[in-house]
């Protein structure tokens, strides 16, 4: 369903892994979409490029990017190491541009989480469940989360303000760092075997396609706001998960169980709540905006 008049989201971290999706999914939605980055490849063709660190506190960027409705803010640095200081180190200047974002006249926010930001939790994960993140990654952006959620109660209280907590994605492996990507690499180099842990915990995967929907249909949106789960709710083994993976994409590689442990703050089944994100999406299928 495409949107009648042009909405104008401005997406930071559009060269991302999952924000080359989005600004590829919003433009099938005919929005006005502006790309921010410090460097770009392969984006849609249609999207406005604008070349700026984020991080670098502007406090004339909302002006200078043409006042858009919906920013969704995903840049992030070092996602895929969990143990990173870049994570903490850089929480105040992600706060610091949202904030100035704010001041300026934003209305409509989105921001990326993830689940990472829960900790050790067996179970199903709703908007309630208690946060007590146990990695440098999870601990920044529930701190971020945190502050923002304090900040925009108590002085942008008409702002609708969605965190999106992400799971674990699939899809476009050759260009994430995630053990798909890894199994591809390790088969280009043509090891007969993968070394894995036990593979029996269960997660809650989604493909970078679909979270891209999800993420999109959520920022556009503005009756369903506060923490959404961006997830199928349906939680895979991950043995199951990656043995289907290789079988899909007929590699030769198998795995080697056993060989690394479990991380320590790694649960052996967590999944999502999907309410939200289902009605987010139900909804979008039967109003034109």
């Amino acid at each position: 369903m495409l949107i009648k008049r042009k909405i104008t989201v401005a997406v930071t971290g559009a060269n991302g892994y999952i924000g080359r999706q989005v600004v590829k999914y919003l433009l099938e939605r005919n929005c006005e979409v502006i790309c921010i980055d410090v460097s770009f490849s392969d984006l849609p063709y249609g999207a406005k490029i604008v070349n700026a660190n984020i991080l670098d506190c502007n406090e004339k960027m909302y002006e200078e990017l043409g006042e858009p409705e919906v920013v969704i803010h995903l840049a992030w640095r070092k996602g895929f190491i969990h143990t990173a200081p870049e994570h903490m180190l850089d929480v105040s200047k992600h706060f610091s541009f949202i904030r100035n974002m704010l001041i300026s006249g934003l209305k409509n926010l989105t921001v990326m989480g993830t689940m990472h930001e829960v900790g050790y939790f067996e179970g199903c994960i709703n908007e309630n469940t208690p946060c007590n993140p146990l990695s440098q990654y999870g601990i920044a952006k529930h701190a971020l989360q945190t502050s923002l959620s304090e900040m925009i109660n108590r002085e942008y209280n008409d702002v609708s303000f969605k965190w999106l907590r992400g799971f674990y994605i699939q899809g476009n492996d050759e260009f994430s760092s995630s053990i798909f990507s890894k199994i591809l690499m390790a088969e280009s180099n043509g090891q007969a075997l993968f070394p894995f842990n036990s593979g029996k915990n269960k997660y809650d995967f989604i493909s970078v396609e679909e979270i891209a929907k999800q993420i999109a249909e959520s920022a556009l949106q503005t009756k369903i706001d506060g923490i959404i789960n961006c997830c199928s709710g349906n939680p895979i083994s991950l043995a199951d998960k990656v043995e289907k993976f290789i079988k899909d994409r007929n590699l030769n590689i198998r795995l080697d169980f056993g060989k690394f442990p479990d991380r320590a703050y790694d649960s052996p089944l967590i999944y999502g709540n999907n309410e939200k994100i289902s009605k987010i999406l139900s909804n979008c299928r039967r109003t034109e905006l």
